[in-house]
Formats: structure tokens, C-alpha cells, sequence
């Protein structure tokens, strides 16, 4: 495909990346299985970024190393780095189907906040601009009187995305958690089920999930006893220097000059503080 495709290429490859993510051999329900041999790449929110991508690309050289699995999510919503820059975030996610259309036993997608957002139509406000009509609009410049098709594509696409994966070694996969407030009557069962409308609305249960903030060491270590998980690696929460660590949960970032990603051996036995000392810095990748 070629580096900037046209609308109709741009559809087809969001259009087939949706089926083989709808038809994962590793997914159950809205879950993927990771099993215990080769490696994961987990991510933090991407944004739009380009760069962040490359590197990826080259660290996981998918063509050399085809047990390396690699986890994105929260590729679309990009913030500008200037006012009056546009929202060319589309860009990141056609790339990013296309690397899954290549290698569809090696690349994977989570549901995250910003595309149930995109998908539902929720509003997103940030520095008083409106992050879903920003991207709507970069859309139709790069697309024009194509861009309906893609849009609609990349409902298809979002609509297609797993909630979570898990490993064999204990690693629990996510956009983010239900914050401290929810994890009580969070509805685990979302993981094995076909998902409503409700649950994708305030109150729901892939709302608390991709939402969630405020994470506590405590309240982490509720849910980990819930969903028997050693450790949960997530993005959502901004992360100046790359990464956080909150008792078993992991937080990366990987939209910003200071992005980083998260190395995951599966035949291993990691603790959270052991699992954090994988953490690469995009920046680092030759």
C-alpha cells in the first residue's frame, strides 16, 4: 500500500483489518489469549503519532521475529501541536490496519476511550476545541469527497475492537480500569460477552473500562484478586517521562517525545516492579 493511500484503499484496508480483528484465533469474546511462548509489545496511547509508529515498526521487525505480538491502542484523536494545526490522526490508524492486514497473527488493537467516543458520537472537549469534529475534519482534507466512506469504515473498525488481553503469565491488558469508585460492580462478564449500547454508555461497563482514572494501589489490588492478575498495563492517563507505576498496574504513554513501550516475555513470571524494568523508550530505537 502505498504511503499515502487514497480513500478507497484507505477503506479496504480499515475494512479487512476489522474482519481479521472480528475473526482473531487468539480472541474469546471481547478478550484475546496470549499463550506462553514468543514475546507481546504493549503500548501506551499513540495519538496520532507517526514517529512513535516507525519506531515501533522497527524495534518489532514483524518479518524477523514472527513470535513478537504487538498491542495498540488509542490511535486516533491527535492533539495539535499549534492552534490552527489539524487533527491528521487518520493517517496512524489506516498505517496501523495496514501493518495488521501484513501480519494478522502479530498485530492486535484495544478498545480505548477516545474511539468508543468516535464510535458513539460522545463529545470530547480538550482546550475548547471538539476532538470528534477535528477529526472528522482532517478526514475529508485528506479524503475528500471520499472521506464518508472512510468515516464509515473506521466505525466498522472501532465497532470490531477486543477490551483486553491476557497472557498466560498474568499480564492483564488494557486502555485503562474502572477508577477506585466503580471496581466493586464493575461487570466482568463484559470480557466473555457480546456488548450492549448500554454498555457503552455512562454508566455501562466498556464506559467504566476505558474510562476509568484515579487508580489506587488498593483498589488495583481488588480487582487483580477479582480477575486473578500479577499485573495490569494500561495507557489513559497522561505520563510526562513515559510511564508510571501504581502498586500492579503499569501505565505507558507513547505519544510524545518521552513515549514508551513495554517488552513482555511470555514465557516468563514477572512482578510489576520486575515487568517495569522491560520499559523501552521509543526514543532509544535506532
Amino acid at each position: 500500500m502505498s504511503a499515502q493511500p487514497d480513500g478507497q484503499q484507505a477503506r479496504a484496508t480499515l475494512l479487512e483489518a476489522a474482519r481479521l480483528i472480528r475473526e482473531d484465533p487468539e480472541r474469546e469474546g471481547s478478550l484475546l489469549r496470549f499463550g506462553a511462548a514468543g514475546q507481546v509489545v504493549m503500548t501506551g496511547d499513540l495519538h496520532g503519532n507517526l514517529w512513535g509508529l516507525d519506531k515501533l515498526q522497527r524495534f518489532c521487525a514483524l518479518s524477523r521475529y514472527r513470535g513478537r505480538r504487538v498491542v495498540l491502542h488509542e490511535l486516533i484523536h491527535q492533539e495539535p501541536e499549534r492552534a490552527g494545526d489539524m487533527d491528521l490522526s487518520i493517517d496512524l490508524l489506516v498505517r496501523a490496519a495496514a501493518w495488521k492486514c501484513e501480519y494478522p497473527d502479530n498485530v492486535f488493537f484495544l478498545l480505548s476511550n477516545h474511539e468508543l467516543s468516535q464510535l458513539r458520537r460522545h463529545e470530547i472537549t480538550k482546550g475548547g476545541r471538539s476532538v470528534i469534529l477535528d477529526f472528522e475534519q482532517g478526514v475529508r482534507h485528506r479524503f475528500g469527497g471520499q472521506a464518508d466512506d472512510v468515516l464509515a469504515a473506521v466505525d466498522e473498525y472501532i465497532a470490531a475492537l477486543p477490551l483486553a488481553a491476557r497472557t498466560a503469565n498474568g499480564v492483564f491488558l488494557a486502555h485503562s480500569l474502572p477508577d477506585p469508585l466503580s471496581i466493586s460492580t464493575f461487570d466482568a462478564t463484559i470480557f466473555e460477552r457480546a456488548p450492549t449500547g448500554a454498555d457503552m454508555e455512562p454508566g455501562g461497563a466498556i464506559y467504566s473500562l476505558v474510562w476509568g482514572r484515579f487508580h489506587t494501589a488498593p483498589a488495583v489490588e481488588v480487582l487483580a484478586e477479582r480477575l486473578e492478575v500479577q499485573t495490569f498495563v494500561v495507557g489513559h492517563t497522561p505520563q510526562e517521562m513515559g510511564h508510571e507505576v501504581i502498586g500492579r498496574l503499569i501505565i505507558l504513554a507513547s505519544n510524545h517525545a518521552h513515549g514508551s513501550f513495554l517488552p513482555i516475555d511470555l514465557q516468563r513470571s514477572y512482578t510489576a516492579e520486575q515487568l517495569a524494568g522491560n520499559i523501552r523508550k521509543f526514543a532509544a530505537v535506532e
